[in-house]
């Protein structure tokens, strides 16, 4: 019985377990709230809409002002672009938890390193696969 053991204890996991998964869904859930709020400050930013002053309908700009003002407005918007495709990835990956092939490299089949989902959840690659 202790071959059997020893043997079953070196045998790679092919992926994580339920409680592991659950841990990694609080993270997800976690960066997902933060991304969703930040969000949706960059989209105020770039339509005004929590603005109360007259920033928008002043006639007076000086012509730095407004390109400054043409630039935040257009990297806001490059931001919240980069944002939105974050949040789906996050999303994407509270899917593959729930079908639970989350943390399994799509390129090697292997498990992704725990610390790597940690910093990254998102991702899809191992270091491995991500380095060729």
């Amino acid at each position: 019985m202790s071959m059997v053991k020893s043997k079953t204890a070196t045998t790679e996991k092919s992926r994580y377990s339920d409680s592991e998964l659950q841990e990694f869904k609080a993270v997800i859930l976690d960066k997902l709230d933060k991304a969703q709020k930040d969000y949706t400050l960059l989209m105020s930013s770039v339509t005004h809409s929590g603005s109360n002053d007259t920033e928008d309908t002043s006639p007076t700009f000086k012509v730095l002002e407004e390109g400054a003002s043409a630039l935040s407005k257009e990297e806001s918007g490059q931001l919240a672009i980069r944002q939105q495709k974050f949040i789906r990835s996050l999303e994407a990956a509270l899917i593959r938890i729930e079908n639970k092939t989350y943390g399994i490299c799509r390129e090697t089949g292997k498990l992704i390193p725990k610390e790597r989902l940690l910093s990254v959840p998102h991702a899809t690659l191992s270091i491995e696969a991500k380095s060729k």
